[in-house]
């Protein structure tokens, strides 16, 4: 089932959903995105879970899986940096969050292998 989107110049854009991963994918992307619209200083911003996830920002070509027949790329320099600097908490509460929406919504629950 492919969306149809409308780009800014007017043009149409396919979008093929790729499953229950990728959305969950592009949900831990929002959430990134909705963490660095929150204000604050820099400083304050890190030390809150919203801040290490708007850190995130150098994994998100990292998060969505690649198409059939290709290899996800290995995450750089940058990615893994960012990645150390989310602590247990905010990850798990995070990934809590993301697993709990499925039923909030009245959809099943998702299974990764």
């Amino acid at each position: 089932m492919a969306m149809a989107t409308t780009t800014a110049g007017g043009g149409k854009v396919q979008v093929q959903p790729r499953g229950p991963v990728a959305a969950l994918a592009l949900l831990l992307l929002l959430l990134v995105l909705a963490a660095g619209l929150g204000g604050g200083g820099a400083e304050a911003q890190q030390t809150t879970c919203a801040g290490q996830l708007n850190g995130l920002a150098p994994c998100l070509r990292y998060s969505v899986p690649p198409l059939p027949g290709q290899a996800p790329p290995a995450p750089g320099p940058d990615c893994c940096s960012a990645l150390g600097a989310v602590s247990r908490d905010c990850a798990c509460g995070t990934f809590g969050i993301i697993n709990s929406l499925p039923a909030k919504c009245g959809l099943p629950p998702v299974r990764c292998q």
